[in-house]
């Protein structure tokens, strides 16, 4: 193989992987629990992004029912995320085992 072309394809490899960091910092992809009481927004990156609290799930006397809550909120939100990522890839025809612990 010829040595240019492989530098014009790992600057296009670069490229694409440039792209896709940003797309995946651009993404947010939301869970919930405690019919929508509780919802947490992550990025691609799996990063929290913001909580959302609605005053009826704030129980002064049951803090762990509300840890619970923004625990299966965030759980949801990686769960829809994993989903997500693995269609993206899917459809650019790559392999799916071993990639976003799956």
């Amino acid at each position: 193989m010829n040595p240019m072309d492989i530098m014009k394809n790992l600057g296009q490899l670069q490229q694409t992987l440039q792209e896709s960091q940003e797309k995946l910092a651009a993404m947010r992809i939301t869970g919930t629990a405690g019919g929508d009481m509780v919802s947490v927004t992550i990025n691609g990156t799996g990063e929290a992004q913001g909580v959302k609290i609605q005053s009826e799930a704030v129980d002064p006397n049951d803090i762990e029912m509300l840890e619970d809550l923004i625990l299966a909120a965030f759980r949801d939100a990686s769960a829809k995320l994993k989903e997500t990522l693995a269609q993206e890839v899917g459809s650019m025809g790559l392999p799916l085992k071993g990639m976003f612990g799956m």
